[in-house]
């Protein structure tokens, strides 16, 4: 009995002193400035910035300021002011970037796209759309389940239960793209929050790539292909274009001008202020979205 606890307790040193030696011949001194970034950021880790977390973004803050630039990184849910005290505390200009916000690339409200069917599963977004199973015809649109606010960590987002859709609260979304990875469906994108000192926002809200009959019998608002804000924009700037029979609009390109929203016989492009209808119709200004 002794014999073996005086072996264990051997075995059990060696290995201690393996290990010590392990840790000093491979021990890394951490520099102290990290931390210090680190404490400045919102802590969230939520990959925004395109780092694992906000470890990895001060650590690569801190490399950075080393060469005296750190205008390639920035925080999104930080912000201007998070970015500013940081350029502060190394003494460095701070990095600037357009302010964005999440986007809803949908518009198949009740209304718009009635449902078809109950889904009476998990209230899990991923969960039914795993399961090929949603109340709307349209294989495409909103699953209604919520997963996108669940994963909003700063209230930005609820459920309108009139429509069915999640709506975004543009004065507390930080772009961190939790809503963006949460949604199975893809309908999120980050875009620029707009043009102009009053934010001006053009998009597509439709994420349907069915032919232009299918998708309008599944939901009176997908876009249908039919290529008229195309080249509608062709004469201005370009900046629609079409693929797998849906329009896109480059938010870098969109100038905000709104010509393309009243060209669209669907409704499928929406803009955050009002559009005046073509001469030829009655003039009222075309149904837009916040």
């Amino acid at each position: 009995m002794m014999y073996s606890l005086f072996t264990l307790g051997g075995v059990a040193g060696v290995f201690a002193m393996i290990l010590y030696f392990v840790a000093k011949r491979f021990h890394v001194e951490e520099d102290p400035r990290v931390a210090e970034v680190e404490a400045m950021l919102p802590g969230i880790n939520c990959g925004a910035c395109g780092f694992p977390g906000c470890t990895g973004l001060a650590e690569a803050l801190v490399a950075a300021a080393e060469k005296k630039d750190i205008s390639a990184l920035y925080c999104p849910p930080g912000g201007a002011d998070t970015m500013g005290a940081v350029a502060e505390y190394f003494g460095l200009a701070a990095p600037t970037s357009a302010p964005t916000v999440a986007v809803l690339r949908c518009n198949g409200s009740y209304a718009n796209s009635p449902r078809k069917a109950e889904y009476d599963g998990p209230s899990s977004c991923a969960v039914a759309h795993k399961l090929g199973t949603s109340g709307s015809a349209c294989t495409y649109s909103c699953l209604s389940e919520g997963d996108c606010v669940t994963a909003c960590n700063f209230e930005a987002m609820y459920m309108d239960p009139a429509t069915g859709l999640p709506v975004v609260i543009d004065e507390n979304c930080t772009s961190c793209g939790a809503c963006v990875k949460a949604c199975p469906r893809d309908l999120f994108e980050i875009r620029l929050l707009g043009k102009g000192k009053k934010p001006r926002r053009v998009w597509i809200a439709c994420r349907n790539r069915d032919r232009g009959a299918v998708a309008r019998k599944n939901c009176s608002v997908a876009c249908i292909a039919c290529g008229k804000c195309v080249r509608t924009c062709d004469t201005i700037v370009k900046a629609i274009s079409m693929k797998d029979n849906l329009a896109y609009i480059d938010p870098d390109i969109c100038i905000a001008c709104g010509k393309c929203v009243p060209e669209c016989p669907t409704g499928a492009i929406l803009a955050t202020f009002p559009v005046k209808a073509k001469q030829e119709d009655s003039g009222e200004p075309v149904s837009t979205g916040s």
